[in-house]
């Protein structure tokens, strides 16, 4: 047995193992909310999104970074880059970039970069709660460094540390969080499976100048004794993510192809997901997706789909890829309808090398 086919071994231990945590420490819809770092669960990409997680078996190339980062190892060429850009609910804008090279035997290495647009936000106090004529803009940044390797002809493994950063005026938080996953295939058409680990890391906590006051000790007249004062936070943990995806290709002949997927998320902070995307590619330039999804209470186990427990329903997307020469472009839009906000879509670019 050599030493690639012994880390495959491994690699699937460690992917069965992952799966009985998950449901031994399932999380709950109490903790909703709680969670740190909720900008990680923003999803990026126009083709996972419209698949909504459903192609976590199937997902190639520099956008399987967020989705499952074995997925980053089966990109065509040497090289892709990405941008996206995604509207977001209450005028909240998102965008991404990654660019991934393939190292030889040793693997693919890539970078990743997502920051969050909330525009100017008024400032206001007590005395002034109407705004003070001032504005502030929160800045979220998270920046990834990721790895990914075919393990054998059927087996690839990807892992990616994002660090995360928070301000929001003179007060910041940051932290690293783990995403990693496996994808297994029988054939290149037949059944695929994926698991990806995500959101694994430290806890975040607020620190800054913001959170410091000077007040007046008891029983001492105000101004004669005044005592700095930090405000005390707790720490959030990450909203961990554990997804599992399986894929099958139905039809491949003639330039068309269609493949269907279906993926099951636990969310330690939230609802269990379950949903079911297709794919279907014309002419091997054109492609048509979309997906249907649902949440369950892990404890009533009641459903919903959007609603006000659970915005999401269904997804959709187009895309195109234009070959030219060993440079090939794919162009990619999706929208998510969400419930009480207006429709999420995402416009995506992405170049391969």
């Amino acid at each position: 047995m050599n030493s690639r086919t012994r880390l495959s071994k491994v690699l699937m231990f460690l992917l069965i193992a992952t799966i009985m945590m998950s449901i031994a420490f399932a999380g709950s819809d109490k903790r909703r909310g709680t969670a740190g770092a909720q900008e990680l669960l923003i999803p990026v990409g126009a083709v996972g999104t419209a698949m909504g997680g459903s192609y976590g078996a199937v997902i190639s190339g520099i956008e399987a970074a967020y989705w499952n980062p074995a997925g980053v190892a089966r990109m065509d060429g040497n090289g892709e880059a990405i941008f996206s850009h995604m509207d977001y609910i209450a005028d909240i804008n998102v965008e991404y970039a990654g660019i991934a090279s393939r190292m030889g035997s040793i693997g693919v290495l890539g970078a990743t970069l997502k920051t969050i647009d909330f525009g100017e936000i008024p400032v206001t106090t007590t005395d002034d709660p109407d705004g003070t004529g001032e504005y502030y803009s929160p800045r979220y940044m998270t920046i990834g460094l990721l790895y990914s390797k075919v393990m054998t002809d059927r087996i690839n493994f990807g892992a990616k540390f994002n660090f995360i950063s928070e301000q929001i005026m003179r007060v910041n938080a940051s932290g690293i969080a783990l995403n990693a996953g496996v994808q297994y295939r029988t054939a290149e058409d037949g059944f695929m499976m994926g698991v990806a680990l995500r959101n694994l890391g430290t806890d975040m906590l607020f620190t800054g100048a913001d959170l410091e006051q000077v007040i007046s000790a008891p029983g001492v007249e105000p101004g004669t004794r005044d005592e700095p004062w930090r405000i005390p936070l707790s720490s959030f943990e990450l909203p961990t993510q554990l997804e599992i995806a399986i894929a099958y290709g139905l039809y491949n002949n003639g330039g068309t192809k269609v493949t269907v997927g279906g993926s099951f998320l636990n969310d330690n902070f939230s609802l269990d997901q379950y949903t079911v995307g297709a794919e279907i590619e014309l002419i091997n330039m054109v492609y048509l997706r979309g997906s249907y999804a649902l949440a369950e209470d892990p404890e009533t186990h009641e459903f919903y789909s959007g609603n006000e427990e659970f915005l999401w329903s269904s997804g959709f997307g187009v895309g195109m890829k234009l070959n030219m020469g060993s440079t090939n472009i794919k162009i990619d839009y999706a929208m998510r309808p969400s419930y009480l906000f207006s429709t999420n879509s995402w416009l995506s670019f992405r170049v391969g090398f």
